[in-house]
């Protein structure tokens, strides 16, 4: 087990922020892991777990305590039953279920981070969430001191949230156990509408699983969704707020604002979202509010190519980087009375 004092942090999130960690610990194995979250938890430090570093943003003075690095590794297949070390490159390990002909994440290509993380998150994009394949997650749980394995009903899955994410002093994953299908070498059926479109396919339709990770990686490339390190738009957390989602009382109140601001026929984005709730377009907000692609004059800026990114354009400090997010937070806020939730993971400061 790999450990250094003042250790920078920057280079380990994809936004290339932040300061140093008084110590830095990276692990290998899941008994390494578990070690080091034992030793912090039994002398009182604080503990920042990180993994691919694509959903952090870290303050400006760093994180006094130690930062555990998840550097684990492990694919293992066994027909359509996938099991993944919380350290596995994401994609990585997408491609390779490509490679296999088995479906059910391949439409979640191109996002950076690991694979221990996608729970948390319930990562997901272009129709798929890791919620709807996986099965089991193995976690440490730092209440009981012991490794536990949580099935899927158990992890309070919804939309970029779960069990983990709600609680996250108290468990850190291990491992993930997916259930993939093998449709013949053809994707799951294809739910989101744009890549139908680019597909040229209805919605519900299959198409072969390499034609569908390539279809989306162009999608998300066009966006500056996949990580490139020389091109600055990339150098974010993808989608730095979440969708909104309002009650019926909150969206016609919404609603009206919009008709207000944009004129009588203007109408938002609006898509179910279970029990009389409607899912509106952060995108959609931001642009409408005046923050459109490329907007911002300093070192941290909108991606040019999506207003849902913030960008590093190189020389950013975390807190330039916030104060971008709190004017589009306001403005998004004065203009439709929707606030805006970060989707990042953010410490040391806050929004």
């Amino acid at each position: 087990m790999q450990e250094l004092h003042d250790a920078p942090l920057a280079p380990l999130t994809t936004f290339r922020l932040g300061g140093p960690a008084t110590r830095l610990v990276t692990a290998t194995t899941d008994a390494e892991v578990i070690a080091a979250v034992r030793d912090a938890d039994a002398t009182g430090t604080p503990l920042l777990v990180i993994g691919g570093g694509s959903n952090l943003v870290i303050g400006d003075k760093g994180f006094e305590g130690t930062a555990l690095v998840i550097a684990t590794e492990g694919f293992e297949l066994d027909g359509t039953r996938l099991e993944l070390a919380a350290g596995e490159v994401w994609t990585d390990a997408v491609a390779r279920t490509v490679e296999a002909g088995l479906a059910g994440i391949e439409c979640l290509s191109g996002i950076p981070g690991s694979a221990g993380a996608t729970p948390i998150q319930n990562v997901g994009a272009y129709g798929q969430e890791v919620s709807a394949t996986i099965t089991e997650v193995i976690a440490y749980d730092r209440g009981t001191g012991g490794t536990v394995t949580l099935r899927n009903e158990d992890c309070g899955f919804s939309y970029r949230h779960s069990r983990f994410k709600a609680d996250p002093e108290r468990y850190v994953v291990l491992r993930v156990r997916f259930a993939l299908e093998d449709a013949d070498g053809l994707s799951a059926p294809v739910k989101y509408a744009e890549t139908a479109r680019v597909l040229g396919v209805a919605p519900g339709e299959r198409v072969p699983l390499a034609t569908a990770r390539e279809t989306v990686l162009k999608l998300r490339a066009g966006k500056g969704m996949v990580l490139d390190p020389e091109d600055h738009d990339t150098w974010s957390a993808g989608s730095f707020f979440t969708n909104p989602i309002l009650t019926a009382e909150q969206f016609a109140a919404f609603h009206a604002r919009v008709r207000e601001r944009l004129g009588a026929d203007a109408e938002p984005p609006a898509y179910p979202a279970g029990e009389g709730r409607t899912k509106t377009s952060a995108a959609w907000l931001i642009d409408r509010a005046g923050f459109t692609k490329g907007y911002g004059s300093g070192p941290a800026r909108i991606s040019t190519k999506h207003t849902l990114a913030l960008t590093n354009r190189g020389e950013a400090t975390a807190e330039d980087l916030l104060a971008l997010a709190r004017e589009v937070v306001s403005g998004v806020h004065e203009a439709f009375g929707i606030t805006l939730v970060n989707e990042p993971v953010i410490v040391g400061v806050s929004l």
